[in-house]
């Protein structure tokens, strides 16, 4: 009870810094921080609960800003359909690649979506409606339903923020229904989960299902925030950057891959001014966290922010129990 308190005194406070945020700093920042930070937990659902290491989620997030920014500028979708748009090809991809790759695990699990996501940067430089190396530019952002102008920036932020509140509850959901438990049983255990009845493969297919598709939704909002998509999107670089992400804020936790996403794109915003220099930086920084927060920044500090967990209290026993 202490600790769902606890909890929603964390979370409360949280939305409430998040609605005064704009005012205090650079909307842009803060959206691009917000569809980091829901590629992150998208990527933490498959990683840090089903135990699947995935080197390609760059694909479903790049594939998903450039749907959505074609079909905005060339089709002229509105914003939502595009979004939408975007979160279909991003999900479909993901029963695919899905389907090819949980049938291993392991190494071969993740150079298996290296390759794939791979493919679909080539595909990307290549395919004309890409603009190849130039990406698409002068997305406009458009009339949510037809009212709302997502042209204002202010607007736009609170758009991005109620997204990402909604990619958040239905992550956190997920986790905490049966069938989070059970893609949880099955990260820890597979051998025993399978022993138990449940069919694996179908479960770890879902979950793969619903990360890409969430990945995809961050992409989508993405390329109508800065009006832009581009290779940088779909590179196997932005994988191993949400690798970092989710690492550096606490693998398994619910809110620390939001954290490590806003230090990266803190770290990124402010230290662009050092060049080359951001990269080394940041593999520095990341290096003392590895060594000083074993669990991810979260996963250390949580415990003296919201009680220690039960399950980190020992009950006592006797010899004979």
């Amino acid at each position: 009870m202490a600790r769902s308190h606890a909890g929603l005194a964390w979370g409360g406070g949280l939305i409430v810094l998040a609605l005064v945020a704009p005012f205090l700093f650079y909307p842009v920042f803060l959206m691009n921080a917000l569809c980091l930070a829901l590629f992150a937990c998208a990527f933490n659902l498959l990683l840090g609960y089903t135990g699947l290491l995935s080197f390609g989620h760059a694909a479903f997030f790049g594939t998903a800003a450039y749907i959505t920014a074609h079909t905005v500028k060339v089709w002229g979708l509105p914003p939502e359909l595009g979004i939408l748009t975007g979160v279909a090809v991003a999900a479909a991809m993901g029963a695919v690649f899905g389907w090819l790759a949980i049938r291993r695990q392991g190494i071969y699990f993740a150079m298996i979506t290296l390759a794939l996501a791979q493919m679909v940067a080539f595909i990307a430089l290549e395919a004309p409606f890409t603009g190849g190396e130039d990406g698409i530019q002068a997305v406009p952002r458009g009339h949510l339903f037809g009212v709302i102008d997502l042209g204002n920036t202010l607007t736009m932020y609170y758009f991005v923020l109620a997204m990402f509140l909604v990619g958040f509850a239905i992550i956190a959901r997920t986790i905490d229904s049966p069938f989070g438990q059970v893609i949880k049983a099955i990260g820890e255990n597979e051998p025993r989960a399978i022993s138990l009845g449940y069919r694996a493969e179908r479960y770890k297919l879902l979950a793969f299902i619903l990360s890409a598709a969430l990945a995809g939704l961050a992409g989508s909002l993405k390329a109508l925030v800065f009006q832009f998509a581009a290779l940088t999107d779909v590179d196997w670089t932005m994988s191993g950057e949400v690798v970092l992400m989710t690492l550096l804020g606490g693998l398994g936790t619910i809110l620390g891959p939001v954290a490590g996403a806003f230090i990266i794109a803190t770290m990124e915003t402010y230290l662009a001014e050092t060049g080359s220099w951001v990269t080394i930086i940041e593999g520095v920084i990341f290096v003392i966290c590895v060594l000083t927060f074993r669990r991810g920044i979260v996963g250390v500090l949580a415990p003296y922010l919201g009680g220690r967990p039960e399950a980190q209290r020992l009950p006592e026993v006797s010899p004979a129990e």
